[in-house]
């Protein structure tokens, strides 16, 4: 079996964070998301992994290189457009081959893994299979209808009426036969391939089609908050070590990961948190649920429940929650009593108490 992960979206709705950095990239729990899918990728014993890229592919493979560090072989496709997810099949067809294959999401976190489902494919292996989850909101979904047996009857890609509360999560198992379906299949009215109807190309030809219901947690990180959240979510699993410093006038409570080069100085810091390499801790409070990126550095700061990308500087500020702080950025105290003065960037947003 092969792997298909898809990695090519802008991210609009977390700009402006995603003009920076491509949403996959972006750390949860001190990892991008895209190494969280490609890890449980891995653990099902797929080795050979083809990732669609748009064009910021070059920072995909700088983060990423060939694989190897996450025991995987990396095969690199260039997605010129974004036409739909069954277009991304159709690119992959070579890659592929006549090889079963995992379909995955690059910005969907599956945090209890996808093994089960992946045995149950192979046990049975169907046309394809799909993994669903119930969700209150299914007009923003593409949904899933199943007989009494789970098999899937009927798909639609975010309908005005839905018969059905179970989504499609981001993760589909294939056999060579969506190949045919994909070739077949005309652009939606949104001018997609939709993989949507090439499932649904399969079941009206009586091919088989399962469906599984995940259970665990998932979430598609298309939200600031839905990465604060998985964030949170996986914290809680990361256990403590410290391979950095902390001196004897720091505390360290719960599971607190200092990752190496990085020093806490009289500081406090309450775990669930990350420490990134290199990163310097000085006189600072450090609540839960923070994941500090590398080469940051926090002097006088108050900071929990937020994500703090590289090369940070916060510098005497406290009271800072459920933020996501990009790259490079600096925070500091006011300039002058009673001013405030902003650096800005485009589609920012800004809450000033």
């Amino acid at each position: 079996m092969k792997a298909l992960v898809l990695a090519g979206g802008s991210g609009t709705r977390l700009r402006p964070l995603s003009h920076a950095i491509p949403k996959q990239l972006i750390p949860v729990a001190g990892k991008p998301v895209l190494a969280h899918c490609l890890e449980n990728i891995a653990a099902i014993g797929v080795t050979d992994v083809g990732l669609i890229v748009g064009d910021r592919g070059d920072e995909m493979r700088a983060q990423l290189g060939d694989g190897a560090a996450l025991g995987l072989r990396i095969t690199y496709i260039r997605q010129h457009a974004p036409l739909g997810l069954a277009h991304c099949v159709r690119l992959a067809a070579d890659f592929l081959g006549d090889d079963d294959f995992v379909m995955y999401l690059g910005d969907n976190i599956l945090a209890d893994g996808i093994a089960e489902v992946a045995a149950d494919f192979a046990a049975n292996r169907p046309a394809a299979q799909i993994l669903l989850v119930k969700v209150a909101n299914p007009r923003e979904y593409g949904v899933a209808e199943l007989d009494a047996d789970g098999r899937v009857t009927g798909l639609a890609e975010k309908p005005a009426e839905p018969r059905s509360d179970l989504a499609l999560t981001g993760v589909y198992f294939f056999t060579p036969a969506i190949h045919e379906a994909v070739r077949a299949i005309a652009p939606s009215p949104r001018g997609e391939l939709e993989i949507t109807d090439a499932i649904a190309w399969l079941v009206a030809r009586g091919l088989r089609v399962d469906a599984s219901q995940f259970h665990g947690y998932w979430k598609d990180t298309g939200k600031i908050d839905d990465l604060l959240e998985c964030n949170r979510v996986l914290m809680e699993r990361r256990r403590g070590e410290v391979r950095g410093t902390v001196d004897a006038t720091s505390r360290l409570y719960g599971e607190v990961v200092v990752e190496p080069g990085a020093r806490i100085v009289g500081s406090v810091v309450t775990g669930p948190a990350v420490i990134g390499a290199g990163t310097l801790v000085r006189d600072s409070l450090i609540g839960p649920y923070t994941a500090l990126g590398r080469n940051c550095t926090l002097l006088g700061a108050g900071i929990e429940h937020s994500i703090v990308l590289d090369g940070v500087s916060v510098r005497r500020v406290r009271g800072i929650y459920g933020s996501l702080i990009g790259r490079e950025a600096a925070v500091c105290s006011a300039i002058d009593d009673g001013h405030r003065r902003l650096v800005i960037g485009d589609h920012a947003t800004v809450e000033v108490a």
